[in-house]
């Protein structure tokens, strides 16, 4: 092993220039009290033309981590997430070294911070490897206590009565209130989960978290509502005695509507939100290609993809069509088109949806047409949905001449932004525009809870 790291060290010696970019190479925590994180996550894009590796990390015994992978794609992203756990209060300061293929020397990173309070069960903790088998006493490891704390975001005070729901795998497990001391104490299974508090003159909070029998501490931070100033009314140009002001209005024989009303159909603003009816919405066959690489892996990213589509799969009618695409390092048809009545079908697949590997963008959104294709309805809509939160990075290079040439066969694209970086978004807008669709954001659980839906209702409502 030692043979193959230093032959690897020597042969990215030899590379004219670095391939591998770094997001950062230095974080300060600021000031860490009991319940804040104590991670950052260091990103590692490959921006050349080769394969390259992740080798090793050097790192101080107060530091941690845990890497997303070993190789990096081209075009791809690999995260080394940096846990500090330092032994005592005040300032720290660690170097932790990262060797990658592309050069002989290592990337350093800086972590600075101040630790202001401990937690004395230690269940903030990021362990490097966690073994879910070492839960003391014997007991089932997936079941656990989970602690759920909500806080004022500058005074650090934690709020009675907040309201808390917690969703796993894309479904709502419970919502509850906390008590007087800010806390919600339940039994929970590990998993990947997401949180959503609010709280009377606050903005929500949300977080997505894995959670186990040592990450079982969950704080939401919550900050005041600004509030909302009303300007004084100006008196001085309001006189003692206003004038009377007469207007005439001419009048005008009565026109009868009735008919023209009824002959008038509701407009898309009128109806209800959960309208979703075959009077004003046509069927549609809506292939959904999902991004499920690796970047996908944390937790708010997953879940607000899951819970947006079991939102949507509640809506759809035994006359509609669902499909589903998946792509990483591979694509492939996860759910061929099926019947919009067939919800157990379609949920089953929802919840086998996990992260892994790099992006191959462009074969998922050929394989996504060619199944809206087998599934087309004649006089209903087609559509292609992708789903990602980057850019189609692997292979997409000819993913517009496809979206073009089946805009022309009457099967539209749309795409959907899971918490995407500004820089994404022009792509993802141009992409949509393109195939007669629209960009869709989701970056929160209102956002997830509504937009696929109404995005699918602009789609198919009868104009």
């Amino acid at each position: 092993m030692r043979q193959l790291t230093l032959f690897l060290i020597l042969f990215s010696a030899s590379c004219s220039f670095a391939q591998i970019t770094f997001n950062k190479v230095k974080h300060d925590f600021g000031d860490l009290e009991a319940y804040d994180f104590r991670f950052v996550d260091i990103l590692l894009k490959n921006e050349g033309e080769k394969q390259e590796w992740l080798l090793s990390v050097k790192k101080p015994m107060e530091v941690v981590y845990l890497n997303s992978g070993q190789f990096i794609e081209k075009d791809s992203t690999l995260i080394v997430r940096l846990q500090v756990n330092p032994g005592k209060k005040g300032r720290f300061s660690y170097d932790v070294d990262i060797f990658t293929s592309d050069r002989a020397e290592a990337t350093t990173i800086k972590l600075t911070g101040s630790i202001k309070e401990f937690d004395q069960n230690n269940t903030s903790a990021f362990t490097a490897c966690p073994n879910f088998s070492d839960r003391p006493g014997g007991k089932d490891p997936n079941a656990f206590d989970l602690t759920v704390v909500t806080i004022d975001k500058d005074s650090r005070e934690t709020l009675s009565e907040s309201s808390v729901s917690m969703l796993q795998n894309g479904q709502m497990v419970w919502t509850k209130k906390t008590d007087r001391k800010g806390k919600i104490e339940e039994d929970a299974t590990l998993g990947l989960s997401y949180f959503y508090a609010t709280h009377e003159g606050y903005n929500p909070s949300e977080l997505g978290a894995y959670v186990n029998f040592q990450r079982n501490y969950i704080v939401l931070e919550l900050d005041k509502n600004p509030e909302i100033e009303i300007p004084p009314v100006d008196t001085t140009v309001i006189a003692d005695n206003p004038p009377e002001i007469i207007i005439e209005i001419e009048a005008q024989p009565p026109t009868d509507t009735s008919t023209f009303i009824a002959e008038m159909p509701p407009s898309f603003e009128d109806l209800d939100d959960d309208d979703f009816t075959s009077d004003n919405f046509e069927p549609i066959n809506v292939v959904f290609v999902l991004d499920i690489s690796s970047s996908m892996k944390d937790a708010d990213k997953m879940e607000l993809m899951k819970y947006s589509l079991f939102q949507l799969t509640d809506m759809l009618r035994p006359q509609d069509k669902i499909g589903i695409v998946t792509y990483s390092s591979t694509t492939r048809v996860m759910l061929p088109p099926t019947s919009g009545g067939d919800k157990d079908a379609i949920k089953k697949q929802l919840e086998e949806l996990e992260a892994a590997g790099f992006t191959a963008g462009g074969k998922g959104i050929k394989m996504g047409f060619a199944q809206a294709k087998k599934g087309k309805i004649e006089d209903g809509t087609n559509h292609v949905i992708i789903i990602t939160d980057g850019a189609f990075n692997r292979d997409s290079d000819d993913y517009k001449r496809y979206v073009r040439k089946n805009r022309r066969k009457g099967i539209n694209f749309s795409v959907v932004g899971i918490k995407n970086k500004e820089r994404d978004q022009e792509e993802m807008m141009e992409a949509a525009e393109l195939g007669g669709g629209h960009y869709v954001p989701i970056f929160g659980l209102a956002d997830a809870q509504n937009n696929l839906k109404q995005e699918i209702r602009m789609l198919t409502f009868k104009h």
